[in-house]
């Protein structure tokens, strides 16, 4: 087994050089980030291809299915709610993360593993959540097989991290994320092969929230969803 670049000592992807910015690319419209246009566009989702659904494997188990929550909270002007994970886990420790983990047997569907993961880790009370629809399935290089589940959150609802597995709660504004002049490429030789990914690195009150690798990508799917 080859261990994941984001478990390595020395490993800090914030160090990786910049190999190109995406601000060739044009930002989703801001009509098109409302709840209203949200929900128009799930009910009737266009014709459209993900860019990213497949990392390069690193590691060799069973495939695990997998739920996140790309949680939409409603305030003046949207933001996306993310976490950052704690140093301990036994998987993508230390990054930032959606809400949202490993299926259990008892869950109907997707979107029920995403609110029941929401729940433990954030606190996330189902009946402020609205949830719109799923986005194609995302296979980490971890055999993490995972579905997106966006969702609408009320904005009065408040967040309690469980400090077991979530070390911090934060949102970064929808539409930073949906403007690829935010959009990082990196790219590093390693274990024989070449990893390419993407990084969204946002500032919040000094403290930058460097978003990449599986979260970056799924939401540079939902940028193409959007978008398209």
């Amino acid at each position: 087994m080859v261990a994941p670049l984001s478990s390595l000592p020395d490993f800090d992807p914030r160090l990786v050089p910049v190999l190109g910015v995406d601000a060739h690319l044009p930002a989703v419209p801001a009509a098109a980030q409302t709840p209203e246009a949200l929900r128009a566009r799930f009910a009737h989702p266009p014709r459209w291809e993900p860019e990213v659904l497949l990392e390069k494997k690193f590691m060799n188990r069973e495939p695990a299915h997998a739920s996140v929550l790309l949680a939409i909270m409603l305030r003046e002007q949207p933001t996306v709610l993310l976490t950052e994970r704690t140093a301990h886990l036994s998987t993508h420790s230390g990054q930032v993360a959606f809400p949202g983990g490993r299926a259990d047997p008892g869950d109907a569907t997707p979107a029920a593993t995403a609110l029941r993961e929401a729940q433990e880790e954030i606190g996330l009370d189902r009946k402020f959540v609205e949830v719109l629809g799923t986005l194609p399935i995302y296979t980490t290089g971890s055999a993490f097989i995972v579905t997106p589940v966006v969702a609408l959150v009320q904005a009065e609802h408040v967040v309690t991290a469980n400090p077991h597995e979530v070390a911090d709660v934060f949102e970064v504004p929808l539409n930073f994320l949906m403007d690829p002049a935010n959009h990082h490429r990196h790219a590093v030789e390693w274990a024989g092969a070449r990893r390419e990914w993407l990084s969204m690195p946002y500032v919040d009150a000094k403290t930058e929230r460097f978003i990449w690798g599986a979260t970056a990508g799924m939401l540079r799917n939902f940028y193409r969803f959007l978008l398209d």
